[in-house]
């Protein structure tokens, strides 16, 4: 049985799988099922419902003293899988050792055949269960398993109607409150879903065990959506009848339209968790009425507090050390060590974006800094240089009467070069990234559109842009050559939109976008920088400074 390592923590099978040659010696009517390859190892065929049911009878007898009976026509379960769903309800409601003293109740909502949930929760924890089924067969099995288990004091196994879920089962008790309900709801729609037509990845590998189960217990009107809204509707007129509300789900797309429900509901307190065993993977979902719950952090949060976050690395190589050290020396600085000459420009871009750095204690070959970034100045200077050459590529082109009485009011031969290069739109568009200086005048024209309607010009048809283009030659027309030469240079104009327009986003509570722990270490005759993330708000903003800090000295050098 290959077996995960992300099984519940407590679950007996985590870190010790089933012997299954043990088993095989010590229970006959197991040892029948199981196979033996030359290399002498032994396996179950799960595509067998009753190899698969064996082992499940065989398991627990032996981890648990249960006997049960199961027919091969309604659905067997998975010990690891249930035992998974039994543990994390107990998370939930807070169940210690200590805590057996103190009488649970819970609600198995479709207690199936074998009874399993009920069984293992009171042989385990002592908790009382009230067990209810709609199937004639899985009734009468759950209710003999029950009874020759002699846990009759602890289980009640109760026939409903069908489509009955939580309010009919709740009315013969209506002064009790339950810490917890669970359900493995029927999982399909239909049968060509049962089968894994148009609702399974044609990518995955198919199920490595066999369907089992009867119709009540695999398929379900609008499959486990529907029917887990169905108990969510419920929960909504009993509410705190139940500390715990929770379903087991078969699929991964059914979790975030249910947890949406929830949230549109308004229900406060929501949470879920996922089962893997093998090549099994379930989800589970649970919510509550109650403030003082504790609510267990789903698995995804829980693995990316455990696991170490590696650093952000780039590497600057000797031969650009070299060079770096060349200009250092030039600007009188009195670095000589090749990480002191990486570290001193680090340090001048950060102080030049304004992000704030200081120096703290390290180990030997590498100094650090602790990196404090208040705003996203990184981006503002893209934006800036990306605006500069935007604007350059979108001057308007003047018509032949505005360039005309440019040329009578100015007088000039600079007028003339400009009126040339007009003529020539695309001489003009084709160098228009190495424009001289005397082509201030097109340049202020640019520089006079509001950002707003230089974006929609990005996405307007040709006609829109020579509407707006006319109107602007317009406005060109109406100004002196005076108050052209003194409208301010292209990259201050744009570095002022950009920062009216578009401010930084800053975190309103803490007043930083975030820090890290920056090292600069030598690797070699190369230097290595290093950024750990210590907090913030996103990780991708300390990504966007290191590449930003990278590119920049790879310019340095490139100059």
């Amino acid at each position: 049985m290959a077996l995960n390592k992300s099984m519940h923590a407590r679950n007996r099978y985590k870190d010790k799988p089933p012997d299954f040659a043990y088993l095989a010696g010590k229970y006959p009517e197991f040892q029948q099922h199981v196979q033996t390859t030359l290399a002498g190892r032994v396996s179950l065929n799960f595509k067998d419902p009753e190899a698969v049911r064996a082992l499940t009878c065989t398991l627990l007898k032996e981890d648990f003293g249960l006997t049960i009976d199961i027919p091969v026509e309604r659905l067997i379960p998975t010990v690891p899988l249930r035992l998974n769903y039994i543990h994390w309800v107990e998370d939930l409601i807070g169940h210690r050792d200590a805590d057996k003293q103190t009488l649970r109740r819970g609600i198995d909502i479709g207690t199936g055949a074998s009874c399993i949930y009920p069984l293992l929760g009171a042989t385990l924890n002592g908790w009382y269960f009230l067990a209810t089924e709609v199937d004639d067969m899985c009734f009468n099995y759950a209710k003999k398993n029950v009874e020759q288990n002699n846990l009759s004091d602890l289980i009640k196994v109760v026939k409903v109607p069908q489509k009955t879920l939580l309010m009919d089962a709740l009315k013969e008790e209506s002064e009790i409150i339950y810490d917890f309900c669970m359900c493995n709801p029927p999982f399909f729609a239909n049968q060509l879903e049962a089968k894994g037509v148009n609702s399974r990845n044609p990518r995955r590998p198919p199920p490595s065990s066999v369907n089992t189960g009867g119709i009540t217990e695999i398929m379900a009107e609008g499959g486990e959506l529907e029917f887990v809204k169905r108990i969510i509707h419920d929960s909504l007129q009993l509410k705190k009848r139940l500390r715990w509300y929770s379903c087991m789900l078969g699929k991964k797309c059914s979790l975030a339209p249910l947890k949406e429900e929830l949230r549109i509901q308004g229900v406060p307190k929501v949470t879920h968790t996922e089962f893997c065993q093998g090549r099994t993977m379930r989800w589970a979902l649970a919510w509550s009425f109650y403030d003082d719950v504790q609510v267990p952090s789903p698995p995804s949060k829980r693995r990316k507090l455990e696991k170490p976050r590696k650093p952000i690395t780039f590497m600057v190589l000797a031969s650009t050390v070299k060079e770096l050290s060349v200009k250092a020396a030039a600007m009188g600085w009195d670095a000589v060590e090749a990480i002191a000459v990486v570290r001193a420009w680090v340090e001048k871009i950060l102080t030049d974006l304004k992000v704030q750095h200081k120096r703290v204690p390290c180990g030997k070959e590498e100094i650090s800094l602790f990196v404090t970034a208040i705003e996203n100045s990184w981006i503002h200077l893209r934006r800036k240089k990306r605006e500069r050459v935007r604007q350059l590529r979108e001057l308007p082109r003047a018509s032949e009467d505005v360039l005309q009485a440019m040329e009578e009011e100015k007088n000039s031969q600079k007028s003339v070069s400009n009126n040339s290069d007009c003529e020539n739109p695309k001489a003009e568009d084709s160098e228009m990234g190495f424009m001289a200086p005397d082509e201030d005048v097109q340049m202020t024209v640019g520089d006079e559109q509001p950002e707003e309607s230089a974006a929609k010009e990005e996405h307007s048809d040709p006609v829109k842009e020579e509407e707006m283009e006319a109107k602007q030659g317009e406005t060109l027309l109406g100004k002196g050559s005076g108050d052209v030469k003194e409208e301010p240079c292209p990259a201050e104009e744009a570095g002022n939109l950009t920062v009216k327009k578009e401010p930084g986003p800053k975190e309103t509570s803490g007043g930083f976008l975030f820090k890290c722990l920056m090292n600069v270490k030598k690797e070699g005759n190369d230097v290595v920088v290093e950024m750990h993330w210590v907090e913030g708000q996103n990780r991708d903003l300390m990504n966007q400074l290191c590449t930003y800090l990278r590119n920049q000295i790879l310019r340095l050098v490139a100059s």
